[in-house]
């Protein structure tokens, strides 16, 4: 169950919305970098020490991909460098982070640096940050001092039913947990192919790749990240000119290729970058080029890591 109480709080002053709701005054939609955008932190401050909330759950975390949405150009990092390691390691659903630190990741969405998450404590509490400053706070609780420091900050907290961003409990994409009846399944596809490729997407629109033999299994499966979705699929080919010469006249594909010193790399590309990006892996040992279009993008498996009890609890 949703929180039962949810606030929208922003910057806008709802005397200049008109008939259907729509902001017409003078505050801009991006953030200033400066008090209003500390007044929002102090504002969700507020909320979660009514709440008695000093550490948040991050979920169904991402980071910008082939497109980015944002008003903002994204930084390096995701603007996640100064919380979290280059490998991310940390950020990843169902991680726990103390409030500052939970702070500071709404101040990366306010300022739209390139990743964005759900923050929650259960049922008990919840943040959203939407599009053009809008943030959404919801608590299990009445909140009459956070609403009225909320006001002292010079924003606006308005009732709502629900977040607009609050996760829906359909039917989700990938429902099979990668147990140990899905490692079985990749054992035999080894046994029948002698090695395949595992995309591990560890948080939204980021892949790690890996070329699976039954002598590293073991090793990979043990450093993948929490909650991961993994896709198995058909080894690397090792015409690499013959990849590149079938690649499709005007699409983008991905493609994962497989560097001398056996890194593996991968990088989505259209018609106009061909050229140049095959004068950057004509070297390489191996490639394969997968369709973007989901209806085409078919692995030999595909699974969710559990928790360490068994149960699957992201909600890819």
């Amino acid at each position: 169950m949703p929180p039962a109480f949810v606030h929208r709080i922003t910057k806008y002053d709802p005397a200049d919305r008109d008939g259907r709701g729509n902001y017409t005054g003078a505050e801009d939609t991006v953030s200033d970098h400066g008090p209003v955008e500390a007044a929002y932190l102090a504002a969700i401050a507020a909320f979660a020490e009514a709440s008695d909330i000093d550490r948040l759950e991050i979920r169904e975390p991402s980071v910008t991909g082939f497109v980015h949405f944002g008003i903002q150009p994204p930084v390096g990092g995701h603007g996640l460098n100064r919380l979290f390691p280059p490998d991310l390691s940390g950020y990843h659903d169902g991680a726990e982070v103390s409030l500052p630190v939970a702070l500071e990741l709404v101040r990366m969405m306010l300022r739209e640096e390139g990743a964005w998450c759900r923050l929650e404590a259960g049922d008990v509490f919840t943040v959203h940050v939407g599009w053009d400053q809008y943030v959404y706070v919801g608590s299990d609780r009445p909140s009459a001092d956070a609403l009225a420091r909320t006001r002292e900050l010079g924003l606006f907290p308005e009732p709502l039913t629900t977040s607009p961003y609050a996760a829906e409990f359909d039917e989700p994409e990938v429902r099979e947990a990668a147990d140990e009846d899905f490692w079985a399944r990749v054992h035999t596809e080894l046994a029948a192919r002698q090695a395949v490729l595992l995309e591990e997407c560890y948080v939204g629109n980021a892949a790690r790749w890996h070329r699976l033999t039954a002598e590293n299994l073991d090793a990979v499966r043990a450093g993948l990240g929490p909650r991961a979705v993994l896709s198995v699929w058909p080894d690397l080919l090792p015409d690499v000119g013959a990849v590149l010469a079938a690649l499709p006249t005007e699409d983008s594909v991905e493609i994962v290729w497989e560097a001398q010193d056996g890194t593996i790399s991968h990088a989505i590309v259209d018609d106009t970058e061909y050229q140049e990006f095959s004068a950057l892996v004509a070297g390489a040992r191996a490639a394969r080029a997968l369709s973007l279009y989901l209806d085409e993008r078919r692995p030999l498996l595909c699974a969710v890591l559990p928790d360490s009890d068994g149960v699957l609890r992201a909600r890819w």
